[in-house]
């Protein structure tokens, strides 16, 4: 399986996902799941968003996942990314079987649906996923 997250590192909303997403990809990885996020953003337009501040981003937060530069926007705009974070779940055989949120808020104590896990669950367990898509909040790529 595997998990892509296109994220920024000026973006509240992608920042405050990223404890979860280091806790999801520590939880799911003994079950083969690969997460890696991106950073589409134009680092003229958005500054926090240089490879040098996302390799200091990955440093400091103890990544434990690949955090990669789309340097074109080409890849967000070939799936339809347009706010981050935006995720993509894959299955084995790499078929889109979700895309959306994470989850239901961007404070963790708020939390009511934990949507990419129930999704990640769902295609361990061999079943389709209840809820393929969900509509993604958060910043706007910045092309």
């Amino acid at each position: 399986m595997l998990v892509v997250v296109f994220s920024a590192n000026g973006c509240p909303t992608a920042k405050s996902c990223e404890d979860r997403l280091i806790a999801l990809r520590e939880s799911y990885g003994s079950r083969s799941l690969q997460l890696v996020a991106v950073n589409s953003n134009n680092p003229y337009l958005s500054p926090p968003d240089t490879f040098a501040q996302m390799t200091l981003r990955t440093t400091q937060k103890g990544f434990n996942f690949p955090y990669l530069k789309d340097e074109t926007g080409a890849l967000a705009r070939a799936y339809g990314a347009t706010r981050t974070p935006y995720i993509l779940l894959f299955d084995g055989d790499r078929r889109l079987r979700y895309r959306g949120r994470l989850d239901d808020a961007r404070d963790p104590s708020r939390v009511t649906r934990h949507d990419l896990q129930r999704a990640v669950d769902d295609v361990l367990a061999g079943r389709p996923v209840e809820v393929p898509e969900t509509e993604a909040f958060g910043c706007p790529i910045v092309w």
